[in-house]
């Protein structure tokens, strides 16, 4: 009997470690995520201070392009929306591996007290 627990835990263990990975991955994406959110934050105020007589350039490969303020504005202004959103996608992806992951740490828990038990029983 505690043969087949000692399987079943070392198992859930695996998941749990997995589990701890996948949440690892996803904060990374985050911090990225928010490092992107800064950078164009302050593009947009840059570009908040210039009025429509300025020059924007864009550089597209190893090519500057001129571009209109407005466009760009626009350009910056989406860039955050979509930014805000992921990270949005994020929090509530991180909420939600944080409750499997309390729920997978209580069936550890159990596990091992049956594990315990069943070798306090063998012996």
């Amino acid at each position: 009997m505690a043969e087949a627990i000692q399987k079943k835990l070392k198992a859930e263990v695996e998941k749990y470690a997995q589990m701890q990975k996948d949440v690892s991955k996803s904060m990374s994406a985050r911090q990225k995520l928010e490092t992107q959110l800064t950078e164009n934050n302050i593009v947009k105020e840059e570009l908040d201070m210039l009025d429509s007589s300025n020059m924007v350039y864009k550089l597209i490969g190893p090519v500057l392009v001129k571009q209109d303020v407005d466009e760009a504005k626009a350009t910056v202004a989406k860039r955050l929306e979509y930014i805000n959103g992921e990270i949005q996608r994020y929090e509530s992806l991180l909420k939600e591996m944080e409750k499997k992951s309390e729920k997978h740490r209580e069936v550890l828990s159990s596990l091992q007290q049956e594990f315990q038990k069943a070798q306090g029983l063998a012996r």
